[in-house]
C-alpha cells in the first residue's frame, strides 16, 4: 500500500513533464556544443603536436617556434630518403655534390618554423588593441558622461551597433581604400592596426560604456559635492571602477582581432617576409612595413598550396600555436582584470 502523498508535494501533469522536457533539451544543446567544440580543439591539438613534438630532447620542437617557412625538398639518396628544408638541403648538396642529380620533390612553406608569424601577429594584436582601447574608452566617457542624452546621440549609438554586425572583409576594404591607397601608407603595420581597431571598436564602445554605467551615481555625486572637477571626478572615482569591466571588452577584441584574415590580407600581411619588424633602418619603417602573420599564413598554406602529408603537419601545428599565443593574450587580460576588480571594490 503506498504513502499517501503530502499535500505540498508537487504531483505530476503534463506541464512538468513538458518542462523537464524543455530541460533536456537544453542541456542536451549544451553538452553538444561543447563535444563539437571539444573535437575541433582535439584535433588541432592532436595533430598540432606532430609539428611542436620530436622524440629526441628536448622533445620540443624549439625550431618550429624560431625559424621562418622554408620550401621543403624530398629526395632518395644512396638508398635512404631525405626530407630537408631549403637551407639544410644547400647545405647537404654542398657536402654532397652527387645529391644535386637526385630525383628531388618541393613543398612551399612546409619546412622551418612560424617565428615570423607570431611576431606580426602578436604586434598586429597589441598595436590595434591599443589603438581601439584608447579611441573605444575616450567615446564611451564622452556618450556616458558628457554627451546629453538625444536624438543624434540616439542615433550614434544605433550606428555603433550596427557597425558591431558589419562583416570583417568590409572592414578590410575599407582599410585598404582609405589606410592602403588614399593615406599612401601601403602594406604596413600601421594599416592593419587601425583597421583591426575599427572593426573592433563598436565592441569596446559598447562593453566600455556599459561599465562605466555600472559605476554607482553616488561615487559622482560625492566626488562633485566634495569640490572635484568633471574630469577629476570620471579620472578618479568613475574610471578605476569600470577598468575590469573596459578589459572584458579587451578580451573579446583580442580573440576577433587575432583571428581575422580578411582584414590583414588587404592592410598588413605578406605571403613570406625574410626581414623580421625590427630589422629597419629608420625607426618611421618600423610602421610602414608588412608582416607575416599566423591567420593568414593558415589561410596559405591550407588553400594556396598543393595539400599533402607535409603540408598538412605545418597546417595543424601553426593552428595549434595560434590559438596557444591567443589564449596567452588573452590570459594576461584576464589576471589584469581580476588584479584590478580585487583593488577597486565596492
Amino acid at each position: 500500500m503506498s504513502a499517501t502523498a503530502h499535500i505540498f508535494q508537487s504531483q505530476p501533469n503534463a506541464a512538468r513533464r513538458f518542462e523537464r522536457a524543455t530541460f533536456w533539451l537544453f542541456r542536451g544543446a549544451t553538452y553538444l556544443v561543447l563535444l563539437c567544440g571539444l573535437a575541433v580543439f582535439g584535433t588541432i591539438v592532436v595533430k598540432g603536436a606532430g609539428a611542436l613534438v620530436q622524440p629526441k630532447a628536448p622533445f620540443i620542437n624549439t625550431a618550429f617556434f624560431t625559424d621562418a617557412p622554408e620550401s621543403l625538398y624530398v629526395f632518395e639518396f644512396e638508398g635512404k630518403k631525405f626530407a630537408q628544408g631549403d637551407r639544410e638541403h644547400r647545405a647537404f648538396v654542398a657536402e654532397h655534390p652527387a645529391a644535386a642529380k637526385a630525383k628531388t620533390e618541393s613543398y612551399v612553406y612546409s619546412a622551418g618554423g612560424i617565428f615570423p608569424c607570431i611576431v606580426g601577429t602578436v604586434l598586429l594584436v597589441v598595436g590595434s588593441m591599443t589603438i581601439a582601447l584608447t579611441l573605444g574608452v575616450c567615446a564611451a566617457i564622452y556618450l556616458n558622461e558628457y554627451a546629453r542624452d538625444g536624438a543624434f546621440i540616439r542615433f550614434v549609438r544605433l550606428a555603433i551597433l550596427n557597425l558591431a554586425g558589419v562583416p570583417s572583409i568590409v572592414f578590410g576594404l575599407f582599410g585598404f581604400g582609405m589606410f592602403v591607397i588614399f593615406f599612401g601608407w601601403n602594406v604596413s603595420l600601421i594599416a592593419g592596426w587601425f583597421t583591426l581597431a575599427f572593426m573592433v571598436l563598436p565592441v569596446v564602445i559598447t562593453a566600455s560604456e556599459e561599465s562605466l554605467k555600472a559605476v554607482p551615481m553616488g561615487f559622482r555625486a560625492g566626488s562633485l559635492a566634495l569640490g572635484a572637477t568633471k574630469w577629476q571626478t570620471i579620472r578618479t572615482n568613475v574610471l578605476p571602477y569600470a577598468l575590469p569591466g573596459i578589459l572584458t571588452s579587451s578580451i573579446l577584441g583580442i580573440a576577433r582581432v587575432a583571428g581575422e584574415t580578411a582584414p590583414i590580407m588587404f592592410t598588413a600581411a605578406y605571403v613570406v617576409r625574410d626581414k623580421l619588424p625590427w630589422d629597419v633602418t629608420k625607426i618611421s619603417d618600423f610602421f610602414f612595413q608588412g608582416v607575416m602573420a599566423l591567420p593568414y599564413h593558415i589561410y596559405v598554406v591550407s588553400s594556396k598550396i598543393p595539400q599533402n602529408e607535409y603540408t598538412e603537419r605545418v597546417q595543424y601545428g601553426t593552428a595549434f600555436v595560434f590559438l596557444l599565443v591567443v589564449a596567452l593574450i588573452a590570459t594576461s587580460s584576464i589576471l589584469l582584470r581580476n588584479k584590478l576588480r580585487s583593488r577597486y571594490k565596492w
